[in-house]
């Protein structure tokens, strides 16, 4: 199967707005990974595995791949070193586990939280609006726009890059194609291009998060951004 980007292919037909729900995105994109995966690490484990990817993805999230030490993630995932290396082979082999776990439960879950498919636009914006406000006043980021300053185009984390940018991008033009369609959209505005432009919006405040940026003038862009998409019918 092609490698190909699918910003503008999927995206741009036609369909309701169901046509490419996250958890088929996800199962399709992965499938392959994970059938790779439990051909060579196929181990019984003796731990909440759940919970370990989640701390691992953390430490990610927060460090930087290059930081963390095998130590590091120890103290993440309540693991020793032996059971991470019998477990995933080696660090680069737990981060990908983790980046998987990360983009199903933290992107896949913030997605389904804040913006189910019944809340239009207004969805769109709670969505990004939740971007300020991480659990615990944290303001790590995201592990797919750190990762992506960090790594660039490295083959084995971009992949985990590339699903995140793309499902973002399908979904903000999967809902704008519906809010045209039901007349919430403001005349005139280009879905697919509204689309990439709320992708780039997405990853700027992510960055501006981590570096310590304002959040209330950080909420205020957004209320402005969306502001303009939506069709308020002025006369």
């Amino acid at each position: 199967m092609s490698d190909t980007s699918i910003f503008a292919s999927e995206a741009d037909s036609a369909g309701t707005p169901d046509k490419y729900r996250i958890d088929r995105l996800f199962l399709n994109f992965y499938s392959r990974i994970r059938i790779q995966k439990e051909a060579t690490l196929s181990r019984p484990r003796s731990y909440d595995e759940s919970s370990v990817l989640k701390g691992a993805a953390q430490a990610f999230r927060r460090d930087g791949y290059q930081r963390v030490s095998i130590r590091d993630l120890e103290d993440a995932t309540g693991l020793k070193a032996g059971s991470i290396y019998n477990s995933f082979g080696d660090k680069a082999g737990l981060f990908d586990a983790a980046f998987e776990h990360y983009n199903k439960t933290v992107l896949c879950g913030r997605i389904d939280r804040f913006s189910p498919t019944a809340a239009g636009i207004a969805g769109l914006r709670d969505l990004f609006m939740s971007l300020m406000h991480e659990p615990n006043g944290e303001s790590y980021g995201c592990l797919i726009t750190n990762s992506a300053l960090e790594l660039g185009h490295d083959d084995d984390a971009y992949r985990h890059v590339r699903f995140g940018m793309e499902m973002l991008f399908k979904f903000f033009a999967e809902r704008l194609q519906a809010a045209q369609q039901d007349g919430t959209l403001h005349a005139g505005t280009d879905p697919v291009l509204a689309a990439t432009k709320l992708l780039a919006l997405y990853q700027g405040l992510l960055v501006l998060v981590r570096a310590g940026q304002d959040k209330q003038t950080l909420e205020r862009l957004v209320a402005a951004e969306f502001h303009q998409l939506e069709d308020h019918h002025d006369i």
